[in-house]
């Protein structure tokens, strides 16, 4: 049994224009310490697919399960990391990964310590926010998400404020925590390189409605280069899909 199943998964929004229908037939196994990685033009539903895995949105139809429980809203079992990392700023790194946990509590101390080494912020512990680059803050957020075990952990465009250099750093960083704890992850971005790197499966959606267009086994072993042959064969094959669905959308709106 896979660790997630998504099944004939639909939502549509109400508003004063009429309906939008965001998500269309999603159907996705993801299989217990996987990596993977969602990819797709912009307004195409990806972050609302996570956001419905972490039970923050359960007006659909359809089923999303976990474990073989179906997921009715969130749980500590879910993490989720944003694209800002949303932390506590009258807080040290320590306190906003122990969260409403004591950090008196021995057990709690332990996994926070062995935590700020796993996102190596060592030194860091009493930093408060405001003392933090990006990179960092959101290593912490990753950190304060990792302490409570989620079986799944989801990242919305985690990396995209990101410049260049930092973000590449934090990719080595995530995949260093991945392979440590084998937790499974799904990791949104607009960054093919980004995806290829990163992911076991690279699951490619469509514009709105936002459904599944392709989804992608990335054979390679890590750690990657993007220089690889291999690589860049994956990029093609993954820019080739991006580049059907324009024409697709060209044709749509020609009216032809």
């Amino acid at each position: 049994m896979a660790l997630l199943e998504i099944n004939g998964l639909n939502k549509r929004f109400d508003s004063e224009k009429g309906q939008t229908h965001a998500l269309k037939d999603i159907e996705l196994a993801v299989s217990n310490g996987e990596f993977i990685t969602i990819i797709g033009p912009s307004g195409c539903g990806k972050s609302t697919l996570l956001k419905i895995i972490a039970g923050l949105d359960v007006e659909l139809s359809g089923s999303v399960r976990i474990d073989g429980e179906e997921v009715e809203g969130p749980t500590i079992d879910k993490g989720f990391i944003f694209q800002e990392p949303r932390l506590f700023p009258w807080y040290t790194v320590e306190r906003n990964i122990a969260a409403n946990y004591s950090l008196r509590d021995k057990v709690i101390r332990d996994k926070v310590d062995e935590l700020i080494q796993l996102v190596k912020l060592d030194g860091f512990a009493k930093a408060y926010p405001k003392e933090l680059s990006g990179g960092m803050a959101q290593r912490v957020a990753i950190a304060r998400a990792l302490l409570r075990n989620p079986k799944v952990l989801l990242l919305d465009e985690p990396f995209g404020a990101l410049d260049a250099f930092t973000r590449s750093h934090m990719q080595e960083v995530l995949l260093n925590i991945w392979q440590k704890n084998r937790t499974t992850m799904l990791f949104v971005t607009h960054d093919i390189d980004e995806a290829i790197y990163l992911g076991g499966r690279v699951v490619i959606m469509n514009a709105r409605p936002g459904s599944i267009r392709k989804i992608v086994n990335i054979e390679l072993q890590h750690p990657r280069k993007k220089s690889n042959k291999t690589f860049q064969e994956y990029r093609h094959l993954i820019l080739n899909e991006f580049e059907k669905t324009d024409e697709l959308e060209l044709v749509n709106s020609a009216g032809i």
